[in-house]
């Protein structure tokens, strides 16, 4: 019990809790995308990744529950540890003068966090609901059983515009967020010495520049497309879409 309140009613408790779990959380954004670039592979792997991710069953809700109080850990740390500076300074002009000095990435922390956090539900709903081809489109035989066919909803996914330009925004928030969060998790705990902060500071630049090329290499892939559906069902219902398209224009020219 002692331990607790010091985790969770000290500030070093506090700072302890965002150390860690902001560690979770960039393993966890770090190994997403290592698994989200086997787009470049042939669909098997991806779809073969996906499927035994699904094959967790309750582990994998598990994980997920974890994940998401990693997350509300997080972000109450956070909250507390802001609202326990700001009494602890009082003086308005002293504020002032920490904004000067602080990094855009620090300064936006809570806004990034807040935008990526929408995101996470949105891309969530996106890449789990149903969609408009119908379900059925995406299964594909995998060694002898039917799995979904997520390369194909990640292409078709990313190839609307507006979707791609808003994942790009959220990961570019979350990139300048991990610039900062990464360094600060070592500040935390007090591991961060004047001796190798500044390289501290590079490789957290380094990761986050490298975490955002990366996903925008798979929204590049796909929107431009250098990353094509491989789904004959899907290719087929694409091109009777794309032909109705054009006969219900030709309609219309005839009519004018």
């Amino acid at each position: 019990m002692n331990i607790l309140n010091a985790l969770f009613k000290t500030s070093l408790g506090k700072k302890v809790i965002m150390a860690v779990t902001g560690l979770i959380l960039v393993g966890f954004v770090i190994g997403h995308l290592v698994g989200n670039l086997q787009i470049f592979s042939p669909p098997e792997k991806i779809n073969a990744y996906a499927h035994f991710l699904q094959s967790l069953g309750g582990a994998l809700w598990a994980i997920r529950g974890f994940l998401l109080l990693t997350v509300v850990l997080h972000i109450w740390s956070a909250i507390s540890l802001v609202l326990e500076n700001k009494a602890a300074r009082g003086a308005e002009g002293y504020a002032g003068q920490k904004t000067l000095r602080a990094s855009f990435a620090s300064r936006t922390m809570k806004w990034s966090g807040l935008i990526v956090l929408a995101f996470i539900i949105y891309h969530i709903l996106h890449f789990t609901t149903k969609h408009a081809y119908g379900p059925e489109l995406f299964m594909v035989d995998l060694h002898g059983e039917q799995v979904l066919d997520v390369h194909t909803m990640m292409v078709l996914g990313f190839q609307k515009p507006l979707v791609s330009i808003f994942y790009l925004v959220a990961i570019a928030l979350l990139s300048i967020h991990l610039s900062h969060g990464i360094s600060s998790m070592f500040q935390s705990v007090g591991l961060r010495t004047r001796a190798w902060s500044n390289c501290l500071n590079k490789i957290a630049v380094i990761v986050s520049v490298l975490y955002f090329l990366g996903n925008a290499a798979i929204v590049g892939a796909c929107l431009t497309g250098a990353v094509e559906v491989q789904n004959a069902k899907v290719k087929a219902a694409l091109a009777a879409c794309q032909a109705d398209c054009e006969v219900c224009e030709s309609r219309i020219a005839s009519i004018n």
